[in-house]
Formats: structure tokens, sequence, C-alpha cells
């Protein structure tokens, strides 16, 4: 079970803006995002963690102990090909969390907008970066990785937090699912990630499967560019 404390040495302006819902306030001052982004920097606790497990595709069955029945159409066609699956876990911290909040308690409603909205950005950064650590490790076996798919989106439900938390290993750096299937620290994901054989052409011609939000079938994902 590795566990990753991904360093984030800048946060995207752009990515803050657009969660922020300011994608088109082109009249909103700039230096603000700066603001919120840099102190973002200061409280963020980075933390992740994977395990890998085997995967039946055919039964649609993480061969977890105890094995774990993915369930929904279009997860279970996102790993049909997949022979393993990364299930991994990460959070930026409950620090931030917590200024977010006392500055919407004490009225500065505009600063703590901005900062939850940077801490969102920061998540998807910190998994993208724990992600390629993962990618590394796995092309050592000849794999290579889809893209990262959580409880929640498409018709992949909610409810099965309650069964997958546990094999992610979510617990090890601090998290917990609370009774509604919430994610504590509440700037946290956990997510699954299939694995698949590179091929002999693949090899050869150095072929790679890039995330393309156009292509992608969860159309209801709160990160989605288009």
């Amino acid at each position: 079970m590795p566990i990753y404390n991904a360093r984030i040495s800048e946060i995207d302006t752009a990515e803050t803006r657009r969660y922020a819902g300011l994608s088109h306030a082109e009249k909103f001052e700039e230096q603000n995002i700066i603001d919120a982004c840099e102190e973002a920097l200061l409280l963020l606790k980075v933390r992740g963690v994977w395990n890998i497990y085997d995967y039946d595709s055919e039964n649609h069955l993480v061969l977890s102990d105890p094995h774990f029945k993915i369930e929904g159409d279009s997860i279970v066609k996102h790993l049909s090909d997949c022979e393993k699956v990364v299930c991994m876990a990460l959070t930026v911290g409950k620090e931030i969390e917590h200024e977010v909040t006392e500055k919407f308690r004490t009225g500065h409603y505009v600063s703590s907008m901005l900062l939850d909205a940077a801490a969102t950005a920061a998540v998807e950064q910190a998994a993208n970066e724990t992600e390629k650590a993962i990618s590394v490790e796995v092309a050592k076996d000849g794999y290579k990785m889809k893209s990262r798919y959580s409880p929640g989106y498409g018709d992949w439900s909610l409810i099965s937090q309650k069964k997958f938390f546990p094999i992610t290993g979510a617990k090890e750096i601090g998290m917990k699912l609370s009774i509604a299937m919430m994610l504590m620290p509440r700037k946290s994901i956990t997510a699954i990630i299939g694995l698949k054989k590179v091929t002999a052409a693949e090899k050869k011609f150095g072929a790679d499967e890039n995330h393309n939000c156009e292509t992608c079938e969860k159309s209801d994902c709160p990160a989605r560019k288009n």
C-alpha cells in the first residue's frame, strides 16, 4: 500500500477560476484568484494512497478481500478490457477546509468561495500527480492506465462508496466516510483506475491513451471541460 505525498508548487489559476464559476467573468480581478491560490498552497496537506488488485472483468469483480462488485453500465464498460485495477484515495487535508469555513463564518464570502475553488483545483492536480507516480510503477509490469473513475460518476452509484472506501486504503491517510457517503476531509477523492496490458503495436509505436473529455462517457463529471 504505497503512500504518496504529492508536492504542488503552484495551483492552476484558470482551473480555480472555472471551479469558482468565474470563467466568463472577465472583469473579475485576477489578483484575487492568485491570492487564493497562494493561500491554498500554505494550507495543503496532500496525501495519497492506493492498492492494486486483480480484476475479473467477466463478473465485474475487484479481487480484493473481500471482493468488491462493480455495478453500473458505464463503469463496467469502462473497465471491460482491464486485467487489474488501482483503487486510490487522496486528500489535501482538513486545514484548508477549516479555513474556508472560517472565512464564510466571518462574512468573507468571496474569499471563502475562491479558497474553496483553489482547494478543488489542488485536489485534481494532486490526483493527477499521484496518477503519474502510479503509471511509472505499473508500466514496469507492462500495464497502462485508463482514466480514473469515482463513485458518483455516471451510473456508478455513490452508495458503492461504503464498500469501495475500505479497499482504497483511505483510512491510512486519515480519511473518513460519513453516513451520507461523503468523504472527510471534504476536499478528498476516491477513484478506480483500470489497468490494461500494453499491446505489441503500442510498444512499437509508443501509443498512449490520454484522457479526452470529448470522448469520455462521464458527461456529468464536475471537472468536465467541455
